[in-house]
């Protein structure tokens, strides 16, 4: 379904985020979480792409097998680095045949080990160029739905880790809306005055389209470490810290308090009338699972 028919169909919408398994045993694992979650009947689920495109093919499985065997609407990542045009198109050929009806289009990471990687080489050097293609690609009519693919980009509420001036970073963020995407999604946070901040100023921006939280609960003292990384240096409230403090090196208490705090902070997410809710599960169902009980949400 196009991300648009979801937006009108949903008040707030509810998603799920899973990557791609490198074993046969991580299929099986992951594909029983799936049926776990999709008894909540999330309104669309993503499936993330591999820095470098290193998981494409597995990536396009994956989607193509929720497709296929679930009742879930998969939304797939496409990155621009490593790739030329006709590989991009190629890619969008594919989806398009399979029904497919959304892409999360983002500039993504070099692999790991090339920091010095030449980004002249690629077709598209930022994320609102890679939404410029996707747009033409639809104008072509190459999709079975006449809009094409709907089409998602990210938004950093804490600030994009390569642009310090958070002036700048609106202006790319507002580019890559100017060509064409229909949505935000954000990054994992932590803080929601950080988020309600970024939604005012996209509001200023002239910025209209709708902007879904990014939300990964802590779960573990190891977890959060590698969140910062990740992210670029998550701000942690000191709330949030001082509660995990207090569970101390108890890892089960560590949990309970995390899972606590996320289910606290999409409550009032939820309150202060957030375009929806996406959840970076890990492959795991268990967090989300109980958040979701601890907000009486059944599924859709």
């Amino acid at each position: 379904m196009h991300i648009l028919d979801i937006f009108a169909r949903q008040a707030t919408t509810f998603s799920f985020e899973f990557f791609p398994p490198k074993t046969a045993e991580g299929a099986q694992a992951l594909f029983e979480t799936i049926r776990q979650l999709e008894a909540f009947r999330p309104d669309f689920v993503s499936v993330t792409y591999g820095a470098g495109g290193s998981t494409r093919e597995v990536t396009h499985e994956l989607v193509v097998r929720l497709k296929k065997e679930t009742a879930l609407d998969p939304v797939p990542h496409l990155t621009c680095v490593c790739h030329g045009e006709g590989d991009i198109t190629a890619i969008l050929e594919r989806y398009a045949e399979e029904g497919v009806g959304n892409i999360l289009a983002l500039r993504g990471d070099p692999p790991k080990g090339r920091g010095d990687h030449d980004w002249s080489r690629d077709a598209f050097r930022y994320a609102a160029e890679l939404v410029a293609h996707i747009r033409r690609f639809n104008e072509r009519g190459y999709h079975p739905d006449r809009r094409g693919f709907g089409i998602g980009v990210a938004g950093f509420p804490e600030g994009h880790p390569l642009t310090p001036n958070r002036l700048v970073e609106m202006d790319y963020l507002k580019a890559k809306v100017d060509a064409g995407a229909d949505y935000i999604c954000t990054q994992l946070f932590f803080d929601n005055h950080q988020f309600y901040d970024f939604r005012e100023r996209c509001e200023l921006a002239g910025i209209r389209v709708p902007i879904i939280a990014g939300i990964m609960p802590v779960t573990t003292t190891q977890g959060m470490r590698r969140m910062a990384e990740l992210s670029g240096g998550s701000v942690f409230p000191a709330r949030m810290l001082k509660m995990l403090a207090r569970a101390g090196d108890d890892a089960e208490a560590v949990r309970r308090v995390g899972l606590h705090y996320a289910a606290e902070q999409c409550a009032d997410l939820l309150h202060h009338g957030v375009s929806g809710l996406h959840f970076y599960t890990l492959n795991q169902s268990s967090a989300t699972r109980e958040i979701y009980a601890s907000l009486g949400l059944r599924g859709n």
